[in-house]
């Protein structure tokens, strides 16, 4: 958890601007989203980062190819494409960093000279095998035997496209002399690269010993000029890497930069890992910089077995997606049915599913049921806007097993959500202790049948109806507060339906690790039933 000093920092990768953004990179973005919502709602000052990548070969012939210069191409696809899709899956990000602004050139352009300044770069020759879409040189023993038109090529294992071979004059950082310091940090450090797979493959690899480091390309000149040597300019991950201090004040805002860096989690896909969790702490251990705490390396999303890629044509656009679940199914779905830190497939059918069966039929259904019955059986004097029901919620004064069952159950499912999600990163582990709540909270309602209890005008008959809706409606009070960084929409459509906010505050400030602390709602409250959380879809048409 950070301290109270410093802001809990968490980013994404910063997104090449080759093309327009597909779901894997909402994946991510989705994913630090929800963790900074959790630690918001902790209570902690929280900065969260995204943003693109914006030089390099692969934006300079993509540019090229429509005609219009780099810089053209790139502000028409931010403006347009990229910060769109973080309004379209509702992302609450605290900066969008581009690395064409002069906030991020100069200061990169200020680091590499003080690196060359105390002789950690120096001018050497190289020749290598090169991916432009990677925009990275690739070992031999990283290709594999292409197939099709690429048949008898060897081929990048990622893109499935034949590599170029490259031989120029660069600069070199000294990477090779960080190999037995980046092994101790690892070894000090466990929760410096997450999962543990993604850790065993970093160590296996600096352990074959690290080479230097390329930093620069004299073959074109879309990039940031290298101060000493205008004749080149930096090898784009080398540029890319520092807006995670660029952005937060490096060299420009000593205050902010002491407050927020380093990162708390850098999120990133698994093929870029090891620009993050070699090239990167190598940079800031050359430069007397703290590391980040953790790298944690998210799977691939697959479609029909292939990895999420405009190039293989498996490129889904978010709104294609939000347009027909919304942006709260969307985050539910992509962080409750893949476990993060593995690959995972989509497909729209079992998007669809889990929808219908986990969102309409299980939560939203529970939600319409109990302020229905609120409504019914204790109507307020004056129905409300719209003609809406409206009830008023009773006092639970027949609180027995059955309901102290439900009291600690929620008390253990806040817990292990709070550290699943918090904590570990376990989006789906802490989503399914919310679900099983909620499903608890269906199977009492079952067991109870307050329908039947309400034909009981008896004194103890009524007692005992209020005791099971009150019961309903406090466990759903905590499942908006739960749910609130993962479906903020679709939370605060419920926290207005159980009449929360007079008297509780906003949604947003409720303390996430104060959710599973029984009898918050008040009884008196007016539970009103508006629209349902999760309405029912209708079939989609295959154009």
């Amino acid at each position: 958890m950070a301290s109270s000093d410093k802001s809990y920092y968490v980013t994404t990768p910063i997104y090449y601007v080759n093309d327009a953004p597909h779901i894997g990179h909402a994946y991510t973005t989705t994913a630090g989203d929800v963790l900074t919502r959790w630690h918001r709602q902790r209570g902690e000052s929280v900065w969260f980062l995204t943003g693109t990548d914006e030089h390099g070969e692969k934006v300079m012939r993509t540019a090229q190819a429509n005609g219009v210069s780099p810089q053209e191409w790139t502000d028409r696809l931010v403006e347009s494409a990229f910060k769109p899709a973080l309004v379209t899956i509702d992302a609450a990000n605290d900066d969008f960093i581009r690395t064409t602004e002069k906030r991020h050139t100069a200061r990169v352009q200020e680091f590499w000279q003080r690196l060359y300044d105390d002789g950690e770069v120096y001018k050497g020759q190289y020749e290598g095998l090169y991916c432009v879409p990677c925009e990275e040189y690739k070992l031999p023993g990283e290709l594999v035997d292409g197939t099709g038109e690429y048949e008898g090529q060897q081929v990048c294992a990622v893109h499935g496209r034949p590599v170029e071979t490259i031989a120029e004059d660069n600069y070199f950082f000294k990477m090779s002399q960080y190999t037995d310091k980046l092994l101790a940090h690892y070894e000090e450090h466990p929760e410096f690269v997450q999962p543990a797979s993604a850790r065993n493959e970093v160590v296996s690899f600096v352990k074959q010993g690290l080479q230097d480091l390329s930093i620069s390309r004299s073959t074109f000149n879309w990039g940031i000029p290298l101060p000493w040597d205008p004749a080149h300019v930096l090898y784009v991950w080398i540029d890319a890497l520092l807006n995670y201090a660029t952005a937060v004040g490096y060299g420009a805002d000593e205050e902010q930069f002491e407050r927020i860096f380093p990162a708390d989690v850098h999120l990133v896909g698994k093929d870029i890992l090891r620009f993050h969790a070699v090239i990167w702490p190598a940079m800031l251990m050359a430069a007397g910089l703290p590391l980040p705490t953790t790298v944690f390396a998210h799977g691939w999303l697959l479609v029909g077995g292939e990895k999420m890629s405009k190039t293989k044509l498996t490129g889904i656009a978010p709104a294609q997606i939000t347009d027909h679940f919304g942006s709260d199914a969307f985050r539910y779905y992509f962080m409750r049915a893949i476990p993060f830190g593995q690959d995972g497939s989509f497909s729209w059918e079992d998007m669809s599913a889990r929808y219908t069966s986990e969102l309409a039929n299980d939560y939203g259904n529970l939600a319409s049921r109990v302020a229905a019955m609120v409504g019914k059986y204790f109507a307020a004097a004056e129905q409300g806007e719209h003609g809406r029901s409206e009830g008023v919620l009773p006092a639970a004064t027949d609180h027995g097993p059955a309901e102290q069952a439900l009291v600690d159950a929620l008390a253990a499912a806040s817990a292990t959500a709070d550290e699943r999600i918090g904590e570990s990163l376990d989006f789906q582990g802490g989503l399914n202790a919310i679900f099983d709540f909620i499903k608890l909270v269906n199977g009492y309602l079952t067991e109870q049948q307050p329908w039947k209890v309400a034909k009981d005008e008896s004194e103890a008959g009524q007692a005992r109806l209020a005791t099971i809706l009150y019961t309903a409606a406090e466990s759903l009070r905590a499942v908006a507060v739960l749910l609130n960084p993962v479906m903020p929409k679709s939370s605060a459509k419920l926290w207005d339906s159980l009449g929360a906010e007079p008297l509780l505050g906003e949604l947003a400030a409720q303390p996430i690790q104060d959710a599973g602390r029984w009898g918050q709602l008040p009884a008196g409250v007016v539970v009103t039933k508006g629209d349902s959380l999760f309405p029912r879809l209708e079939e989609r048409v295959e154009g």
